[in-house]
C-alpha cells in the first residue's frame, strides 16, 4: 500500500526520527536507512522523513549528532585494535588439520581472530556511551521546554505591560480634561465676582434724587 500520510508531525514523531537517525549513525549505518525505518514506522515516505530531518529536526540535535559520529569512530577503532592485537595469535582449537596429497597433515592458521573479552569490553563501552547520549538528548529536550516556558512568560508580561501603559494614558487624558474643566469653572467664578464688584448701587433720597451707595469696608 502506498504511503500517503499528510498530517502534521507531532513531537513524538520528531523524537522517534531523531533517535532512529542517531542510532543508525552510531552503528555505522546511513541516514537513508534511518529515514526508511521511520517511514515504515510512521507510514510516511523516506523522502518525507529526510525532508523533516533536514528542515526542522537536525538543528536541534547538532551536539548529539557529533557525539554519535564520535561513537561510530570509536567503535570502528576498537574493533580494528582488537583485530590487530590478536592477529597471528590463534588458539590450538582454531588450528584446522589439512592433508596434502601425500597424506601428511599440517596445520593452517586463521588470519585474524578477535578476543571475546575484548568484544565484551567494547560493547560495554558503547552501551555506556549510549546511556550518556540518551541523557544528553533528555537534558536538551528539558532545556528547550524550559526555554519555551520562559518565552511564554516574557510574552505575557510584555502584554500586561502594554495594557498598563494604555490604562495610564487613558487616566492621564481624563485627568487633563478634568483639570481643564476645573480651570474654566474657576475663571467663570472670578469673572462673576468681578462683575458684581464693579456694578454700582443707587438709591433715591427724600427729594427724589438718585445717589450712589458706597460699600463700607469692614
Amino acid at each position: 500500500m502506498a504511503k500517503v500520510r499528510q498530517d502534521a508531525w507531532s513531537h513524538e514523531d520528531d523524537l522517534l526520527l531523531a533517535e532512529t537517525v542517531l542510532r543508525h549513525v552510531r552503528e555505522g549505518s546511513t541516514q537513508l536507512n534511518a529515514f526508511e525505518e521511520v517511514g515504515d514506522e510512521l507510514n510516511r515516505t523516506s523522502a518525507a522523513c529526510g525532508f523533516r530531518w533536514n528542515a526542522e529536526v537536525r538543528q536541534n540535535y547538532i551536539q548529539a549528532m557529533e557525539l554519535a559520529k564520535r561513537q561510530r569512530k570509536e567503535k570502528k577503532r576498537a574493533i580494528q585494535s582488537a583485530q590487530k592485537q590478536h592477529k597471528g595469535h590463534v588458539p590450538e582449537v582454531n588450528r584446522l588439520p589439512v592433508y596434502t596429497h601425500d597424506e601428511e597433515p599440517y596445520t593452517e592458521q586463521s588470519s585474524e581472530t578477535i578476543s571475546l573479552e575484548g568484544v565484551i569490553h567494547q560493547l560495554q563501552h558503547l552501551l555506556q556511551h549510549n546511556h550518556q547520549t540518551a541523557q544528553s538528548v533528555y537534558e536538551l529536550q528539558q532545556v528547550k521546554r524550559d526555554n519555551k516556558h520562559l518565552k511564554d512568560q516574557v510574552y505575557d508580561l510584555e502584554k500586561q505591560m502594554k495594557e498598563k501603559e494604555q490604562q495610564f494614558l487613558t487616566m492621564k487624558e481624563d485627568y487633563e480634561a478634568f483639570v481643564q474643566i476645573m480651570e474654566r469653572a474657576r475663571k467663570m467664578t472670578v469673572f462673576e465676582d468681578d462683575s458684581q464688584k464693579s456694578s454700582p448701587a443707587f438709591r433715591m433720597d427724600k427729594n427724589g434724587n438718585l445717589e450712589q451707595l458706597v460699600e463700607r469696608l469692614n
